[in-house]
């Protein structure tokens, strides 16, 4: 969803909650989505979104008068939530061949942008010549054009599933939710996520390593970028 309608339900200065939004709040290592909010007759920028409970809050590039019931246009800056997507499959791509391919590699933070994106592994023998042989793997599945479909599920079954949290603080927030949205990139890997995904691998590109760091004896972080 690109573009959207929705009602004002709270609204003060900078700030506006509306009733349903595809605007995406920073979680799980993607950013804030950025856009427009046409509102009360003005085209306001949205430059920052954060949580409040259920809500999500709408922070606007200047203060707004407007009542509650006012519908509000949201539209989505569509090349940087694009570029962001395209990043997060690319971790989540992987981070599954890591687990499928090598048996081992387990990552331990993240971090999105619109133009690259870099993780951290705990992995030992991960040096630069695995991480070529890794990207080159992941670049190769890729270009199979495996789709990635997007679904919820129960705790129980959550639960019952091997891997689809692969970090401590994960499983716990698992343990929390009754309903748990869930990433499958098909044949490749499952994971639990809350971010947003392209609809296949073949939208990732190539993959290419940007950056490497020996962050000590078990941490590595590389950083990649999309062609």
């Amino acid at each position: 969803m690109k573009e959207f309608d929705a009602t004002v339900v709270n609204a003060s200065g900078r700030e506006v909650i509306l009733d349903r939004t595809a605007f995406y709040p920073e979680g799980g290592g993607q950013p804030d989505d950025k856009g427009v909010l046409a509102i009360g007759g003005e085209v306001c920028g949205v430059v920052g979104l954060k949580k409040d409970g259920n809500n999500i809050i709408h922070i606007l590039d200047r203060e707004v008068n407007v009542g509650v019931g006012i519908v509000a246009t949201g539209k989505i800056d569509w090349e940087y939530r694009y570029a962001c997507m395209r990043y997060h499959t690319a971790l989540h791509l992987i981070d599954g061949i890591m687990e499928t391919v090598y048996k081992s590699g387990m990552i331990t933070g993240g971090q999105i942008y619109h133009d690259r994106a870099r993780m951290d592994i705990d992995m030992p023998s991960l040096d630069k010549g695995k991480v070529a042989e890794i990207l080159e793997k992941t670049n190769s599945i890729a270009k199979e054009g495996h789709y990635v479909l997007i679904r919820e599920i129960d705790r129980a079954d959550a639960m019952a599933m091997p891997g689809l949290s692969r970090t401590e603080p994960g499983r716990k927030l698992l343990e929390k939710l009754e309903r748990i949205r869930v990433v499958e990139i098909v044949g490749i890997d499952t994971q639990a996520d809350g971010g947003t995904h392209v609809k296949n691998t073949k939208e990732i590109g190539t993959i290419m390593l940007n950056g490497y760091e020996n962050k000590g004896a078990r941490r590595k972080r590389i950083e990649i970028v999309l062609a």
